[in-house]
């Protein structure tokens, strides 16, 4: 008589004969009634022991390596971010070079000028030389709710106040506090330190110097203002 195949985790005919029995991880074992019932345990625990065990390694180990691919793909991407941008801009220099052949600053010309004009050397301000043609522009001056204070025509160029003929220090992109040595700090051309407003100064056609630390609008292009809000000089 051809012996029973039974599924142990179903099994509800037992035998006292040998029987092959199917447990739950589908392993055929040759057994009596008693061991159908220890399969059947044992395949149970298959289930909800060591197979919940392996599932849980599986996915630990999917998640630390996805996690550990995210952190590659990052690192990765952000190198090659700043290589490209690196190259960009070496192939960008390389193809429009910063300009040798300018001849003459307008910027330092006005540094000179201002530094004669607010240390009261007015005379050597005046006859300071510029020996381009400097050009017209034209400027609006804000406050910083959007009327106008004035417009003028300036005479050469706007320049910052916080441009400098000089640096002011000795190493100027090396942090005194972690530099092995000792930052000397320098004055500026007037003996002083420190900084100036955040602002711009110019001079008008009729050469007056005027300073301004609010909003502006500058432009080539010819503009007036009929009647400013703050009339200046009367």
């Amino acid at each position: 008589m051809e012996e029973p195949v039974i599924n142990a985790g179903n099994a509800s005919i037992f035998s006292k004969k040998e029987t092959y029995i199917t447990a739950a991880n589908g392993v055929n074992v040759r057994s009596g009634a008693e061991n159908i019932r220890r399969a059947t345990y044992l395949g149970k625990e298959e289930r909800t022991g060591r197979g919940m065990n392996k599932f849980a390694t599986i996915a630990a180990s999917v998640i630390v390596s996805v996690a550990l691919l995210g952190c590659d793909a990052e690192g990765y991407s952000t190198a090659t971010d700043v290589n490209n941008t690196r190259a960009v801009a070496d192939n960008l220099a390389a193809s429009q070079p910063t300009p040798t052949d300018i001849d003459y600053s307008l910027e330092r010309y006005n540094l000179i000028r201002r530094a004669y004009w607010v240390n009261g050397q007015r005379d050597k301000a005046n006859s300071l030389v510029c020996p381009i043609e400097k050009p017209l522009g034209y400027i609006v001056l804000f406050t910083d709710a959007g009327s106008v204070v004035g417009s003028f025509t300036v005479d050469g160029k706007v320049s910052s106040l916080n441009s400098y003929l000089t640096p002011d220090s000795e190493y100027y992109e090396i942090d005194s506090d972690s530099y092995y040595g000792h930052n000397e700090w320098l004055s500026d051309v007037d003996g002083s330190y420190g900084e100036n407003d955040a602002g711009i100064f110019f001079w008008t056609v009729d050469n007056n110097y005027i300073e301004w630390t609010g909003t502006y609008l500058y432009t080539d292009m010819p503009i007036h203002i009929d009647d400013p809000v703050i009339q200046i000089g009367g």
